[in-house]
């Protein structure tokens, strides 16, 4: 129900009291199980790690190396079988217009959006998107569409490749 109303409505407009009263219960009980409208919003998600501790595993070593903390950490979350499953699900949902929130609500909110605020980067949205376009990139084509050589390179070599590009959209000019 909860996962429903976050694709639909977007995080914003969705409130605990609209989803309890949609799941036929009183919104303590949703706050007595799942805590904040933040915490439900993880939960709904269905992921093996809290995304929330993302952040804080990129930015602890400051912006210098951030990019390289960033691919290693995405490719070490979807290179695990268990955690990849429901990023799939979340990933594929952008094709789904009644799901298509889903996905920068939770990139966004939940991982971009502080990381860029704890880099203290000059232009964060525009460098976190840019950001978010390589990571995806890399998603779709070794995971969802299984691209060779992508699907089958060691993620040392992907580090290698990507981090730069990274670091270079979080701290390289921007044109």
């Amino acid at each position: 129900m909860a996962r429903e109303r976050f694709a639909q409505q977007g995080y914003a407009a969705t409130s605990v009291r609209g989803i309890a009263t949609a799941a036929g219960v009183d919104s303590a009980l949703v706050h007595h199980y799942f805590g904040t409208k933040e915490d439900l919003f993880v939960a709904s998600l269905e992921l093996r790690i809290d995304p929330r501790v993302i952040a804080p595993t990129i930015t602890a070593g400051g912006r210098e190396e951030a990019g390289e903390r960033l691919v290693r950490l995405l490719l070490s979350v979807w290179d695990d079988e268990e955690s990849r499953l429901p990023l799939m699900g979340l990933v594929r949902s952008v094709f789904e217009p009644e799901s298509r929130a889903l996905v920068p609500e939770a990139f966004g909110r939940l991982i971009l959006g502080p990381v860029g605020d704890a880099l203290e980067l000059d232009e964060p949205e525009r460098r976190m998107t840019l950001v978010a376009s390589q990571l995806v990139g890399i998603v779709v084509l070794r995971y969802v569409a299984q691209i060779e050589p992508l699907a089958s390179a060691p993620a040392e070599t992907l580090v290698a490749t990507y981090a730069p590009v990274v670091q270079g959209y979080l701290t390289g000019p921007l044109p």
